[in-house]
């Protein structure tokens, strides 16, 4: 059925203007005033609103087996808590065992996804290496529509790559036209810092942020940075959450180094202080990788955002319920890292970005959305309210107010990192491909609504990147 959203202003990364916005099939189809309309059409009151590009969130783990279990999240109640917030796709990650066939893999996360509510796609990590990871590298990038691969360089003797598989996965990357993801935490490091602080007897969740301090993240992200610089290849650094790693992406950056940073939500608003609490259960539900940080990290983050050396907004949504939480209970390194946050990253940000004049509301479309479309190569049919963009809408009431809670989100966690936050700023409807999911206060996300979507590869940093190394190419001396 056509939809019509009439009467609100159309906010995009680079404008505002009053329009109204024809939505047929799953695609827009016309955009303007006094537009030609089918009969049957609904109609969408936006009057006093903002229609905005459905958010992306470029950072997400449902359904993820972790830690000896398995996030309480499924693709389903995930992806339809996305659309509560203002999200109509998430870019989850394939995560193979290691020595597992990374195809294997894949088509394992596919068949899970299948239930989504809203469109999704994967970045595939590269967590082993020999001659079938490169093969299968390939065939996922040619036959899959898969641009980018992930690579940890935390979580010792498990999903870890050491630097040789760095450097071959890299370069590789290179020659698929895919983009380089990391974890940057330095994991030998925090392996090292876990083992002195359980026998120096501090076993609880205090000793989380206290095995990953900022150091360790600061050195992993100089050391990604540089082997992607010494390669020629553009690097991506997941949930940064550090000066120091913003440091290095700043310094890469204004060398003309193409490097992205991601932070999440949570990393912009939430203290170290939270391991702190007397509560252990309240401690352990804050414990994600790397861990919150203190007010100095954040403001720079913050910076980091206002300066454009950070570009896309995410969640890591990885929920562990208390029960989870408490395989940990004696051992922090065993307290599954994750924590939820999928259906509040967009009305956070607003609240905290836009409504404090930190950035503009193009700012935080581009945060958003367009910014992680246009990396991951899926620009105007995401992240775009364009004639022939898929109809992924969210109709923004900015004067709408909601007091987050565990009690009445619909994520599937009984834990919430911003509980009790009144935020001005919500998704009053959003529309994914057309569908109307999101109706003010009403959840009508349909169990595998959500495609997947292919991301052809080369996105538009290849084109310099190919032109600096014909510029730059070297040739044997000639001593004959």
């Amino acid at each position: 059925m056509a939809i019509l959203i009439k009467g609100g202003s159309i906010q995009t990364h680079e404008e505002r203007y009053v329009a109204d916005i024809l939505c047929e099939g799953e695609t827009i189809s016309a955009i303007g005033t006094d537009l030609d309309v089918p009969a049957d059409c609904e109609v969408i009151d936006a009057s006093g609103c903002l229609v905005m590009p459905g958010g992306i969130d470029p950072h997400t783990h449902m359904q993820l087996p972790f830690m000896g279990t398995v996030a309480s999240e499924d693709f389903q109640s995930g992806t339809a808590a996305a659309l509560a917030g203002g999200t109509t796709m998430i870019i989850d990650f394939v995560i193979p065992s290691p020595q597992q066939p990374l195809m294997e893999a894949y088509h394992t996360w596919r068949e899970w996804a299948e239930k989504s509510c809203c469109d999704y796609s994967f970045h595939v990590a590269v967590t082993w290496w020999d001659e079938s990871v490169s093969q299968d590298m390939q065939t996922l990038v040619s036959d899959y529509g898969v641009n980018s691969f992930k690579h940890f360089m935390a979580y010792k003797n498990a999903i870890m790559a050491p630097d040789d598989t760095l450097v071959s996965s890299f370069a590789r990357c290179l020659e698929l036209g895919a983009i380089p993801t990391v974890h940057a935490e330095n994991g030998e490091l925090v392996y090292h810092l876990q083992q002195k602080l359980l026998a120096d007897g501090i076993t609880g969740p205090e000793a989380h942020p206290l095995s990953r301090p900022p150091q360790v993240e600061g050195e992993a992200a100089s050391r990604a940075i540089r082997i992607a610089g010494t390669l020629g290849t553009p690097v991506y650094l997941v949930h940064v959450s550090t000066a120091d790693a913003l440091e290095e992406i700043r310094y890469a950056r204004e060398h003309g180094q193409p490097v992205y940073g991601e932070v999440l939500a949570g990393h912009l608003l939430i203290d170290e202080e939270v391991y702190q609490n007397k509560s252990w259960e309240f401690a352990a539900g804050h414990v994600m990788s790397p861990p919150f940080r203190s007010l100095e990290h954040r403001q720079a983050l913050w910076g980091g955002i206002q300066s454009g050396d950070l570009q896309t907004t995410a969640t890591d949504h990885c929920c562990f319920c208390a029960e989870q939480k408490e395989m940990g209970k004696d051992d922090f390194t065993k307290i599954p890292n994750g924590t939820a946050g999928v259906e509040d990253r967009m009305a956070m940000l607003w609240h905290e970005g836009v409504n404090t004049g930190r950035f503009s509301a193009e700012n935080f479309v581009a945060l958003t959305s367009t910014n992680a479309a246009k990396i991951f190569n899926v620009f105007p049919r995401k992240g775009a309210i364009r004639i022939g963009s898929d109809a992924d809408l969210v109709v923004w009431d900015p004067n709408g107010e909601r007091t987050i809670s565990a009690k009445t989100h619909h994520q599937n966690i009984d834990f919430n990192i911003f509980e009790g936050r009144t935020v001005k700023g919500i998704p009053r409807h959003t529309v994914s491909r057309g569908y109307w999911a999101w109706r003010d206060g009403e959840l009508h996300a349909t169990r595998g609504h959500g495609q997947y979507v292919e991301r052809p590869p080369y996105p538009s940093v290849f084109d310099q990147l190919k032109a600096r190394a014909e510029q730059n190419a070297v040739t044997a001396v000639d001593r004959s």
